[in-house]
């Protein structure tokens, strides 16, 4: 197996999984896109005594950005290659560990505190914060590596499920209840409103795309030090780069006459909430009393009811679900779905993917009833 660019950023997980520290993957993947990593020009960054050509040209000449299922694919390759050993445990205080990183993207898409309690519950009940789940054993027969942040917003998105079905007709049925009473106790705690939240988020995550996009179309594919095959392909090469250079000049002077804004330093977090903010107002603090209710001594959601993501897996001994198909769902979990992909910069099938997991690991019963008709069904046919 020839070592790689995206090999070489598999590797560096691959270290930053070891030591254990507070950057996940979509993380990593995000500072590549913000040139924080060096990446597509990375042979830019090479001394001058390292000459790239011929062969070079084809590993270093890189015209994509990362993918996420493919640096995933690619970290269990390299990690299986060199026959690394067990790696050190993902505990409760781990930043990697469900619970915390649930933490950090329920603050991260503005959604209460207090939804923390909820998804902690998820977590153990699903079994998917035990040690022995979220170890990476490259040397084991059935290797796995766990998708710690898409797993996290997974568990997220089925918390949001149980608090407001998200079926396009409870969510906003609690959320006019919500508003009624935060009008009539102006000065108490309020309770969370899912309309209010969604308006603001989707304003927010939409500013957020624009100027993603927007610097995706503006960005250079080719470097400043252009690859060439050959010596002899070399001066040709040069003079096409300068007269690309003498053009973008030009067109940039004309299009784009505002001043440079300078890079910002990396972050985990690309929304940044305050309570001050009129315009974009802070949820963390809101109350979830009006979707859960008192029975004895616990609380219980109001919503008693629950769809399951999907209910078909494949038959092979692969366990994926089945395609991810947009029409088939309520559009209030088409944008959560959203808002989280890009988010973590993943496919929403990827996120879809991985909700149906959870959620056959929550309703385990539920599931097996459901294997148990239709191999029924399957046999009567027969007959």
């Amino acid at each position: 197996m020839k070592m790689s660019v995206p090999r070489t950023l598999a590797f560096c997980y691959l270290s930053l999984l070891w030591q254990r520290e507070t950057i996940t993957l979509s993380d990593l993947l995000r500072f590549v896109e913000e040139e924080h990593i060096p990446y597509i020009h990375a042979f830019q960054h090479f001394p001058e005594e390292m000459k790239l050509y011929g062969r070079d040209k084809g590993i270093f000449a890189i015209e994509c950005w990362p993918n996420y299922e493919v640096i995933f694919k690619k970290i269990i390759e390299v990690a299986t290659f060199l026959d690394l050993p067990r790696f050190p445990d993902i505990t409760e205080n781990c930043y990697l560990h469900p619970n915390i990183l649930c933490m950090k993207y329920l603050m991260e898409v503005n959604l209460p505190d207090e939804m923390h309690n909820l998804t902690c519950l998820v977590v153990k009940a699903t079994g998917i914060g035990e040690v022995d789940f979220l170890r990476f054993d490259p040397i084991a027969k059935k290797a796995k590596t766990v998708k710690y942040d898409v797993q996290a917003v997974a568990v997220i998105v089925v918390a949001l499920k149980l608090l407001f079905l998200l079926d396009d007709n409870l969510e906003w049925s609690l959320s006019n209840i919500a508003e009624k009473y935060n009008k009539k106790n102006k000065e108490d705690k309020p309770w969370f409103d899912f309309r209010k939240w969604y308006q603001v988020m989707k304003k927010a995550i939409d500013e957020k795309k624009q100027k993603w996009e927007e610097a995706r179309a503006k960005f250079l594919w080719k470097g400043e030090k252009p690859l060439y095959y050959s010596a002899i392909d070399r001066p040709v090469v040069y003079k096409r780069r300068e007269m690309v250079v003498s053009l973008q000049k030009q067109f940039s002077t004309l299009v784009d006459s505002a001043p440079n804004i300078e890079k910002k330093k990396p972050s985990s977090f690309q929304f940044n909430w305050t309570e001050e903010d009129s315009e974009r107002p802070c949820f963390h603090s809101h109350s979830l009393q009006g979707v859960l209710q008192q029975k004895g001594q616990s609380l219980r959601t109001k919503n008693s009811l629950y769809w399951l993501s999907t209910q078909k897996f494949c038959k092979s001994h692969c366990k994926h679900v089945t395609t991810y198909e947009e029409s088939n769902f309520s559009l209030s979990y088409q944008f959560i779905l959203n808002l989280f992909s890009f988010l973590l910069r993943i496919k929403t099938s990827f996120l879809h993917e991985e909700v149906s997991l959870i959620e056959k690991r929550l309703f385990k019963a539920k599931y097996n009833k459901t294997n148990k008709k239709s191999s029924r069904s399957r046999k009567a046919r027969k007959y």
